[in-house]
């Protein structure tokens, strides 16, 4: 988890076919910037990786990989899901909160090597992994006590399904939100398809296909982020001498900052709205504007099966209830892991770190109908099951 216009790279039109060589370093560049943060999901520290601890009427998880910008491992998740069971049983427990370790990030996604070697190995690593990561979204999503995320710096795919799925999402001023996976081979998962489905207008399938960052304004404006507050360790002071949840985050709140997609959102809306990833292609490429060049220059750089399976996925779980939205990510993530373009876009990313990925089909029109289907099917005995 059809026919292609001429490609750009870079925001220069390809004549003739032919590609500049300028133009196809600097959209290689360009990826390799944007997927920065995944190179430090590769990396290894000695336990504890997740701190549980109960302050007072708070149960306080602490995501603790600064250097692999807390990075979600399997035991990580498996840690979390134990503690949330616990607490949401626990009266002296009135709320619940989450926050990252150090300076640079709440939690950048998941242990893309570690899935990179299952799929690579054909292993049941990645399988056990990605199953109780989204049964650990859904438990978030249900979960009947407050629930809430203390963001900062970078928030990025795994990172979403622990925080977006809660009832308050709290970031600070360097907020860094986006959903790259399209840039690795892979789907927008962790529930990513349902609550991007359900952005205002496009603005979901724009995060999916360009994996474009967006800061706090933004993310305010869209829904994904509920307050903004820039002193964390107030709140969860509030929390643990058991006062209100709603209250405490009303309290320390700040007026939301300015939004830079605003100016942007009836293009996105026009443009996004088309009927397949090459027709949006085609009505970016004719809008003409800097920001419309920008998110087509993205939208090729990245795996064309990755987006595929994205645009389908998104726009099947505009209808979906949470449950079957993991239930499908689970189908095609987990074909994905195995696939081509997953193993290429880690190896370019992580493990070479070139930053030329060399997909496989290389463009749109060479993913097939029936490609794409395949991933979406259904799983027999291994379908996931949700608590």
């Amino acid at each position: 988890m059809p026919t292609q216009p001429a490609q750009t790279r870079g925001g220069i039109s390809a004549h003739d076919g032919v590609f500049s060589q300028f133009a196809a370093q600097r959209a290689s560049r360009i990826l390799s910037e944007a997927l920065l943060p995944l190179i430090f999901l590769s990396m290894r520290e000695a336990e504890p990786h997740i701190l549980i601890e109960k302050r007072g009427a708070l149960g306080l998880i602490t995501l603790n990989r600064p250097k692999a910008l807390n990075a979600l491992t399997h035991g990580m998740c498996i840690g979390f899901a134990k503690a949330l069971e616990a607490w949401a049983d626990d009266d002296g427990v009135l709320a619940v909160a989450v926050r990252g370790a150090g300076p640079r990030a709440f939690c950048a996604g998941g242990d893309i090597r570690a899935l990179w070697e299952s799929g690579r190995e054909k292993t049941s690593y990645a399988a056990k992994f990605l199953a109780d990561e989204y049964r650990l979204n859904a438990r978030i999503a249900a979960y009947p006590k407050p629930y809430v995320a203390l963001l900062h710096g970078i928030v990025m795919g795994g990172g979403a399904g622990v925080s977006i799925h809660g009832r308050f999402r709290v970031s600070d001023a360097t907020l860094a939100f986006a959903m790259p996976e399209t840039g690795i081979g892979f789907l927008t998962d962790i529930g990513g398809t349902y609550f991007l489905s359900r952005l205002p207008g496009e603005s979901g399938m724009y995060l999916a296909l360009t994996g474009a960052r967006i800061t706090r304004g933004d993310a305010m404006a869209l829904g994904l982020v509920t307050h903004a507050a820039d002193d964390h360790e107030t709140i969860i002071e509030a929390l643990a001498r058991g006062e209100d949840a709603a209250t405490v985050m009303d309290r320390c709140s700040r007026p939301s900052d300015t939004t830079i997609l605003a100016p942007e959102r009836a293009r996105i809306d026009r443009c996004f709205s088309a009927a397949s990833v090459e027709a949006i292609l085609e009505r970016l490429e004719r809008d003409g504007s800097a920001f419309a060049a920008a998110a087509a220059q993205a939208i090729r750089a990245r795996s064309p099966s990755a987006c595929k399976w994205t645009y389908r996925a998104l726009r099947a779980a505009k209808t979906l209830p949470l449950a079957d939205c993991l239930k499908m990510e689970y189908r095609v993530g987990l074909r994905a892991v195995g696939a081509h373009d997953f193993q290429e876009g880690v190896r370019a990313i992580l493990i070479d770190k070139d930053g030329t990925p060399r997909w496989n089909p290389a463009s749109l029109a060479g993913v097939t109908d029936a490609d794409i289907v395949g991933f979406f099917a259904s799983l027999g005995p291994r379908e996931l099951v949700l608590p």
